[in-house]
């Protein structure tokens, strides 16, 4: 097989990409390890900033977001069970959108359906091949090994994909933070407490509580990194929330059972440079963001902006500043949003080692969030997303 870009990854970010070239008339293929019901079946972020919903919007795929998703236009901050509301409509002038990121790839997977975009499943033991310079691809399936030849690869296969594993050790610079705690999550078919997410300080750890649609609430825990979701019923998960979060929260929850529980390890990854040759990383594949700053899914969009950008140049105005900068151009933009993510998590969360001090410090870090304009500005132009 012979395509222009072959992309590795059928999660978002690949089917993103693939879809925004298409439009363009560039060749893709994508592979994807997993099956459809798999990829779809993965709970994942929820909240999209607004240039992800525009760049939704540009790729022809934004209708049903519009229709179900939920626009946003603050958040709460809660220290010592008492919320603080950040207006970012008030103070940046834009808002956020919560809309699932399954419910984003399965608009993305009917939008290539109807274009006939070409998506192998099944595609076991991806390897890559010929780099820097003659890149192609092989892969099984069914028994049979394949062979697509190509122009550029796209490395949209996350952490542990083989695109980041196939540069040269030599090259390859990482960065990476490891927090000592994780987030037990549940999601339930309970509405939600909040109209607006509700990040929660307290000195027995972090709590948030976040929602999928009006029917469906998604919340978790802070728990040391040793737990297990067997060692959480789901009593103990919806006292342990209520201690953690404002009263008038905790007064009106509706709980429920849980139909999915799991724990998330945190950490803060990057790997530089996200281009070796005719081989980029997209998404995951070059960072990791803990959640706290809803920053993974949206990093990934704006890849996915700069990639598409620079590939329609190549391919329609045989330019190539754009791909010769995409590294550059994309870290800057992933930095500060790792930045951001720090931030929030060491704002909000309790160390194993924090002492009284520290959570002092906490605490008055979000008493100056509810009496200065610039400080809820600074958070709020993060959140929301800071332009591509």
């Amino acid at each position: 097989m012979r395509t222009q870009v072959c992309i590795i990854g059928g999660g978002p970010s690949g089917l993103l990409l693939s879809h925004l070239l298409h439009r363009a008339g560039v060749d893709t293929v994508v592979l994807e390890r997993h099956s459809r019901a798999h990829v779809l079946s993965r709970i994942r972020a929820g909240v999209l900033e607004w240039g992800s919903v525009g760049l939704l919007d540009q790729a022809g795929v934004g209708a049903r977001m519009h229709r179900e998703g939920f626009v946003h236009t603050g958040t709460l901050i809660a220290a010592r069970n008492r919320p603080i509301r950040i207006d970012f409509e008030a103070l940046t002038g834009s808002r956020v959108m919560v809309y699932g990121q399954t419910e984003v790839t399965h608009d993305l997977y009917d939008a290539r359906d109807a274009m006939g975009g070409v998506i192998v499943t099944g595609a076991e033991g991806v390897t890559l091949h010929g780099l820097p310079d003659a890149p192609f691809v092989t892969y099984v399936k069914d028994g049979t090994e394949h062979r697509i030849d190509c122009d550029y690869i796209a490395g949209c296969d996350g952490f542990h994909g083989a695109s980041r594993a196939t540069m040269p050790a030599s090259l390859l610079k990482t960065f990476e933070k490891v927090y000592p705690f994780g987030w037990l999550g549940v999601l339930s078919e309970t509405p939600p407490v909040s109209h607006e997410l509700i990040y929660a300080n307290h000195d027995r750890g972090f709590a948030l509580c976040s929602m999928r649609n009006a029917h469906l609430s998604r919340y978790y825990l802070q728990v040391p990194t040793g737990d297990r979701v067997d060692q959480w019923s789901d009593a103990a998960f919806w006292d342990e929330l209520k201690r953690r979060i404002p009263h008038e929260a905790a007064d009106t929850i509706i709980t429920g059972p849980s139909i999915e529980k799991s724990i998330a390890p945190l950490r803060s990854f990057v790997a530089e440079p996200m281009r070796w040759g005719r081989l980029f990383l997209v998404g995951d594949a070059a960072h990791i963001v803990p959640p706290t700053g809803a920053k993974g899914l949206n990093l990934a969009v704006s890849d996915v902006h700069y990639l598409s950008r620079a590939l329609i140049s190549h391919y329609t105005d045989n330019a190539d500043d754009l791909i010769e900068g995409y590294s550059e151009t994309a870290l800057a933009r992933v930095w500060k949003a790792i930045r951001f993510s720090w931030s929030m998590t060491t704002l909000l969360h309790r160390f194993p080692d924090q002492t009284d001090f520290d959570q002092h410090i906490q605490n008055s870090e979000i008493d100056y969030l509810e009496h200065s304009t610039a400080a809820r500005t600074v958070l709020a132009e993060n959140y929301v997303g800071l332009p591509f």
